[in-house]
This record gives C-alpha cells, sequence and structure tokens, in this order.
C-alpha cells in the first residue's frame, strides 16, 4: 500500500496557496530548500508534477488542481477533529475566532459579535483586525472560524471560503458645529465643496460614495481618509467635516459623538457578510450572530 506524506501535502498547500515558495517559507517558518525538496518528494511519490514554472513564479498543473482540492477538504476535516477533541462539540468551553475586517465599523462588529454571547454563555471570544485579504489568508489555515467583513469572497480569491449576507442598510451623514450642521438644509446639495471626512478608497463603502456622488455631480472638498472607521468618527466629533456611517448604528453615533444627522442616502447601500470556510455554518456562536444581524440589526 503507498501512503501518503501529509507533511509533503500541508507544504504543497501552503505553496498554492501562498502563490509560491517563498511566502509559503515565512509562513511555516521553514528554509526555502527544504519545502522545495519536500514538494518533490510529494511529486515522486503521486508519479506526477503538481507544478509548472511560469516566469519567476509558478503554477498548478491540471493533477496540481486537484491534489490542492484534496488538500482542502483534508486539513479542513483534520481541523474539525481537533475542534471536537478539544471539546467544542462535548459541553466544553467554547471558543470563537473572529476576524474583523479594518473597514467594519467597531460598532456594527460588536453589535454583530454580541449574541454570540448570548446564544453560547461559556463563549470565549478572540477578535483580530487586519485587512480583508490577510484575514481571508489566516481563515483558510484554520487560524479563525469567521470573518467579519464589508464585502464578499472575491471571484479572484485563491482562498475556498463562502460568503454569507448579514444585511445590508443605507449611509446617515453626520456633522459637529453650527457651520457643519447647516449642511442639512439642501442636502445633499450642500455637500458641493463642503469638507469632508471619508473611509479609505479601499473600502466598499468608499467606492459606493464615490459613484453617488458622480451620479449626482457633487464635488465635496475630501479633507481625509481613514483605514480605522473609529478615528474617522473621532475627527468628526473635532468638527473638521461632514462624515458617513451605517444607518443602523445612526442613533449611537449621534449620543457618542455629539453629532447631528443632516441627510441619509439610503441609494448609498453597505454590506456587511460573515465568511466561513464551510458553505453550511455550524459553529452555533456564528449562526447566533447570522440569525440575529438577519432578524434584528438589520431586518
Amino acid at each position: 500500500m503507498s501512503w501518503l506524506n501529509y507533511h509533503h501535502l500541508l507544504y504543497f498547500w501552503m505553496v498554492a496557496k501562498e502563490g509560491g515558495i517563498a511566502p509559503a517559507s515565512k509562513k511555516l517558518h521553514l528554509a526555502v530548500p527544504t519545502i522545495s525538496g519536500q514538494i518533490k518528494e510529494l511529486e515522486r511519490a503521486l508519479g506526477e508534477k503538481l507544478f509548472l514554472r511560469q516566469g519567476r513564479g509558478l503554477v498548478l498543473t491540471e493533477v496540481g488542481k486537484t491534489a490542492f482540492k484534496y488538500a482542502e477538504d483534508i486539513f479542513s476535516l483534520g481541523r474539525e477533529l481537533v475542534d471536537t477533541i478539544k471539546g467544542r462539540s462535548s459541553g466544553g468551553a467554547q471558543h470563537l475566532a473572529v476576524g474583523i475586517s479594518d473597514a467594519v465599523p467597531k460598532m456594527v462588529a460588536c453589535r454583530l459579535l454580541m449574541p454570540a454571547h448570548r446564544a453560547v454563555p461559556d463563549l470565549r471570544l478572540s477578535a483580530i483586525e487586519d485587512r480583508h485579504e490577510r484575514l481571508l489568508s489566516s481563515l483558510s489555515m484554520h487560524e479563525l472560524d469567521v470573518v467579519i467583513s464589508d464585502g464578499p469572497v472575491g471571484p479572484g480569491a485563491r482562498v475556498k471560503a463562502f460568503s454569507h449576507l448579514l444585511g445590508e442598510c443605507g449611509v446617515t451623514w453626520f456633522a459637529v458645529g453650527k457651520k457643519l450642521t447647516a449642511l442639512k438644509d439642501g442636502f445633499p446639495r450642500t455637500l458641493n465643496g463642503a469638507p469632508i471626512l471619508l473611509p479609505s478608497t479601499e473600502s466598499a463603502l468608499r467606492r459606493s460614495i464615490d459613484s453617488w456622488f458622480e451620479r449626482e455631480n457633487i464635488r465635496p472638498r475630501v479633507v481625509a481618509e481613514f483605514d480605522d472607521s473609529a478615528l474617522l468618527k473621532v475627527y468628526g466629533e473635532g468638527g473638521f467635516g461632514a462624515f458617513p456611517a451605517p444607518s443602523v448604528i445612526e442613533k449611537t453615533i449621534s449620543v457618542q459623538f455629539g453629532a447631528e444627522i443632516i441627510g441619509r442616502t439610503p441609494e448609498v447601500v453597505e454590506r456587511f457578510y460573515a465568511i466561513s470556510g464551510e458553505r453550511r455554518i455550524k459553529h452555533p456562536a456564528v449562526v447566533a450572530i447570522c440569525d440575529s444581524a438577519r432578524t434584528d440589526l438589520f431586518g
């Protein structure tokens, strides 16, 4: 009987996911020659080439693509085994590792996560914030159970993941100070030439807002752009410009930052997703997050 060396398979899987031996070596903390040698051993065992060199990079052969699909399933099952043994399915203290895209407002993230604790009283939550692409990489390596993001998995993503729409809402515009709150009279035309604060151009919300500005022929004066939505609101509290936020948290923003609503743009839609490595969500805390979002927060 031929036995498969799962260490070799792991190295192959990581190289395919990371797009090359060098980035995979950093993830695995192994030398490039070590990984290269292990992949050659796997190819010898299978009797087939798994990669072809293309320029300075590597591409999967047809056999390599098939092997990669099997490797995805194998390591996904391995993670389920570890979770079960550790007590996730046996009534012990349950752990939930969540990745939160830096484009998701903290207030929205908080309201999305809270139902998980009500559904699983002994839950131990670990939350990290990072860029969408990095979080997907961590999800594919089974370091995260779910990713909360403002966008779905893109068609060109190199990871096997599934996007579950949590809900959508319009955008509310806020301002602090008499000069800026006066923008509500005649909104949205008053935004023309007005100082505003916006999320960074990499966020889905910014792209929607820019498209809306273009359609409405509005040319505001962008004072500052932020990756961090919390910093944007703090700047807005200082009266530096009008700023947008999801309408589902408009009351909280008004109270917390002393901001006045100057208008709403329901045609600018912000969507939020739970991204998981499985088509059907099973973790009870993630199920609670999805159900509560759809029925309560965005319902």
